[in-house]
């Protein structure tokens, strides 16, 4: 694969390079968080609990029949909620786990939520561990309507103190079951060792009786940065692809990919992006993608490296061996961030929010030629107060950006219409 220097830019997106390193955040761009405390005020005093505005972070999934499935966490708890009217109303939440525990649900880690075709629901969360950075995968599902959940499985077979978090989630049309994530468990036994360990190893497992049990852990790769998102899409032939953060030669933190090859084996990897970010530290900063019905490959991402920054779409029409040239999008000097991307047939959509000093804004632009002409980006919504990630999510009329205010009613807001040819 060549390494694609050139750049095709949208807006003004080149600006003067922040890099912010560290063994800490590397991430540019801050975000208002200042009233988030009055948030956790607010919710811990709120009468009637659990509320879904009192979450930080949400996941979302429409279901065939067009219900919205939302997982947040709240005291100890990932609770699930469902909507019929397109987030104006929801159910009574559930909870998912009944013993509470200690759960990442911020920024990169959060709960997510899979519905199969025959109703099942998935949800998947880290469990966080009395050490810092240290955590466990944890999955749940139900299989009548979202009444009732599972008692809770621990999928990591490692059980020490160790980082296992990040997880990905993905559920193909026979109902197998994958859960990706960032591992420690072998940094850890360098360091018993003596010896020197870049970032963490993306582990999986498999369940091929839809949630029940696992099969063993699997490693597909060391050295995956150590706390980026991971992104994992089923592909034509239902098997999965994951997309991650990966550390290339002197901690250069660029994209890599996994297609696999059968039901339980990754194959080779794939390096996607070859921006050459080279930061020690942890950039916060995950990728996604998205695979259309023909197997076309649309992923996003954001980097920060002196000669390309900000942020990518990118595509592949050969199951990830060759990518075209990326395409660069937002404004680098309003912080753009946090990219995401939706496609099926030529539609294809990228969100992605950004930040003046003052407000968080919501942006998007779509094609409809399978990612080679753009729209202009439009703004769809800002805040003042603190705001989640965004996503997009489609119920097969419409695509929707999922874009969460702590301490604000859910807000699912329409991007377009999809007109699909009878």
């Amino acid at each position: 694969m060549n390494k694609r220097k050139r750049v095709l830019t949208v807006g003004l997106v080149i600006g003067i390079l922040s890099v912010m390193s560290g063994m800490g955040c590397a991430q540019r761009g801050g975000h208002p968080q200042a009233s988030m405390a009055n948030v956790k005020t607010a919710c811990d005093n709120e009468a009637t609990l659990p509320s879904l505005r009192c979450a930080l972070v949400t996941s979302s999934y429409f279901d065939t029949q067009g219900k919205l499935w939302v997982a947040w966490v709240f005291s100890g708890h990932v609770y699930v909620s469902a909507s019929s009217d397109k987030g104006q109303s929801f159910s009574k939440a559930v909870p998912v786990n009944r013993t509470p525990e200690k759960i990442y649900a911020k920024g990169e880690n959060r709960p997510k939520i899979v519905v199969d075709d025959k109703g099942a629901i998935y949800v998947s969360w880290t469990q966080s561990l009395a050490k810092r950075f240290t955590g466990h995968i944890r999955f749940s599902r139900s299989i009548d309507g979202g009444k009732h959940f599972s008692e809770p499985l621990t999928v990591n077979d490692h059980q020490e103190i160790a980082g296992h978090r990040f997880d990905a989630l993905a559920v193909n049309k026979m109902g197998h079951v994958y859960l990706a994530w960032l591992d420690k468990r072998d940094q850890l036994a360098a360091k018993k060792s003596g010896a020197k360990y870049h970032g963490a190893a993306l582990y999986y497992a498999l369940s091929t009786d839809g949630g029940q049990t696992f099969h063993k852990n699997k490693k597909i790769i060391d050295h995956s940065c150590q706390c980026c998102r991971v992104a994992m899409a089923i592909d034509t032939d239902q098997l999965p692809v994951i997309l991650w953060r990966h550390v290339f030669g002197d901690n250069i933190r660029d994209h890599a990919l996994v297609k696999f090859n059968s039901q339980n084996q990754a194959g080779e990897l794939i390096r996607v992006s070859y921006d050459n970010w080279k930061v020690d530290g942890c950039p916060h900063h995950g990728p996604a993608i998205s695979i259309s019905e023909e197997g076309v490959y649309h992923t996003t991402w954001f980097n920060n490296a002196p000669e390309s920054h900000g942020l990518f779409y990118a595509k592949s029409i050969d199951q990830g061996r060759s990518f075209s040239i990326p395409l660069n999008f937002g404004d680098y000097q309003k912080a753009a961030a946090h990219p995401y991307v939706y496609a099926t047939g030529n539609d294809v959509f990228l969100t992605w929010k950004e930040f003046d000093g003052k407000q968080a804004t919501l942006h998007a632009m779509e094609s409809h030629d399978g990612g080679k002409q753009w729209t202009a980006p439009r703004q769809l919504a800002k805040t003042e107060g603190p705001s989640d990630h965004p996503f997009l999510l489609s119920d097969g009329q419409t695509v929707y950006a999922s874009w969460h205010r702590p301490g604000q009613d859910y807000q699912l807001l329409s991007v377009a219409s999809l007109h699909k040819d009878p």
